[in-house]
């Protein structure tokens, strides 16, 4: 048995499960590879190459359901797999909402959305990356250490099967190369910053001394920092952290906590909770996206869907069970991997650019606060409390004036969803992306 394609794999542990009992069941088999290489200060610290595979199965008898997972293919593990699953699945409390996809609703075209990588770097081709970034960022006047360079790629084959006459396999490739250095001195203070880049296919990763400049001039630029007084400011979001708002936003429509009820946007369905001209996509077929899948976890089609149309919430995240919880239908959301249930999850998630630049966006501004980097994780999802630590620059005379770090930004996602412009500066990079926003009326908490 462990000899076959991984469909064939699939489909005999689901037949052998049906035998054992089980009145419906589907699997999944995930195979991995990947390559990381770390250096810091021009010395190698890390060169690591790993693979695996497991194969995960989910039993029904009745409103029961049991999931095993194993790492090995061996006829007599696979045979052991069925085995516990069925008894599982006879033992643990009823889930009304439990069960698969009706035939209907499975997905019968997959689009080639280009999201492999043919072609597998090698160690040296990764080495001679991060020694590029970290020699690009180190050449910057002002940076005096480094805290290292990484780069990785990484490959899963994914293949599902299930007894509702779902079978689907595919494969999807990343590649990420990062720098981090510091600036400064011990005396003077010192200041760290990083940038990074993330893509599918390793050659439409940014360059490398690019990536590595930036780094260093980020860090550089940060010099000087201080404290700024307790006060309500506008406060512009840069790309990198703005990406971060967008994020709550999905996690806060995510099906399975609307269902719960511990979302704070659990009433809004249908209700404006932006700025009209706001729109918020997610888009599964993005060709080379990072989060692109021609199918969800349970075999639904996925398709692209305004999250957000003109400032109105259009739809949750929603998976099979989280939409039956709902009364709803599943949005093709289903994420899952070999031992646990389904879940929603968003693909590539993003907020269409405004019509105003990040200049003009700062420019009436007479004080105020342009955010670059954030830290600690306060936000509450079902509240919607916001409070974190974050460092960037003030304004004043809308422009830059100088560094600012140890500040507290603070509001409440409700409201300042309600009061964000975005800038026309939007570049899909992540998988969750954004373009500078501005958020009028925050409370930043300095000295």
């Amino acid at each position: 048995m462990s000899g076959l394609s991984p469909l064939d794999l699939l489909s005999d542990l689901v037949a052998d499960a049906r035998k054992a009992g089980a009145e419906a069941a589907d699997a999944v088999l995930i195979d991995s590879a990947s390559l990381s290489v770390g250096m810091r200060l021009g010395a190698l610290e890390r060169l690591e190459r790993a693979e695996s595979g497991d194969v995960g199965l989910r039993v029904l008898i009745g409103k029961r359901q049991a999931f095993v997972s194993s790492s090995d293919r061996s006829k007599a593990a696979l045979a052991q797999l069925v085995e516990r699953a069925v008894a599982m699945a006879r033992a643990i409390p009823e889930d009304p909402f439990c069960g698969l996809a009706d035939p209907a609703e499975l997905a019968t075209a997959f689009p080639d959305l280009d999201v492999c990588d043919p072609q597998e770097p090698d160690a040296e081709t990764l080495i001679g990356m991060v020694r590029s970034a970290e020699d690009a960022a180190r050449s910057v006047s002002g940076v005096t250490n480094s805290e290292g360079a990484e780069a990785g790629w990484g490959r899963s084959g994914v293949a599902i099967v299930a007894s509702n006459g779902f079978s689907h396999a595919y494969s999807v490739t990343s590649s990420s190369l990062s720098v981090s250095v510091l600036a400064g001195t011990n005396d003077q203070g010192m200041e760290r910053d990083y940038d990074y880049s993330s893509a599918v296919f390793l050659a439409d990763l940014r360059a490398a001394e690019e990536i590595g400049h930036e780094a260093g001039r980020r860090a550089v630029r940060r010099l000087g920092a201080r404290k700024v007084p307790t006060k309500q400011v506008p406060v512009i979001f840069d790309p990198r952290v703005a990406r971060g708002l967008v994020s709550s936003l999905a996690g806060a429509i995510n099906g399975a906590g609307v269902a719960r009820g511990t979302s704070f946007l659990k009433d809004k369905l249908g209700q404006v909770i932006f700025p009209r001209g706001i729109r918020i996509m997610d888009d599964p077929h993005r060709r080379r996206g990072l989060r692109s899948r021609p199918c969800d976890g349970e075999g639904i089609a996925t398709q692209p869907r305004a999250i957000v149309e003109d400032g109105v919430l259009t739809t949750w995240l929603l998976d099979l069970r989280s939409a039956r919880q709902l009364g709803m239908r599943s949005t093709g959301h289903a994420s899952r991997g070999t031992s646990s249930p389904p879940s929603p999850s968003a693909s590539n998630f993003y907020m269409e650019a405004g019509h105003v630049t990040p200049a003009e966006m700062i420019h009436d501004i007479s004080e105020g606060f342009y955010i670059t980097d954030l830290s600690g994780q306060g936000v509450n999802g079902v509240t919607g409390d916001y409070s974190r630590g974050a460092s960037g620059f003030w304004i004043k005379g809308g422009e830059l004036a100088f560094a600012v770090n140890e500040v507290t930004v603070a509001g409440n996602l409700k409201d300042m969803f309600l009061n964000i412009t975005p800038a026309n500066d939007l570049t899909l990079r992540h998988g969750i992306d954004s373009p500078t926003l501005r958020i009028d009326g925050l409370m930043v908490a300095g000295r």
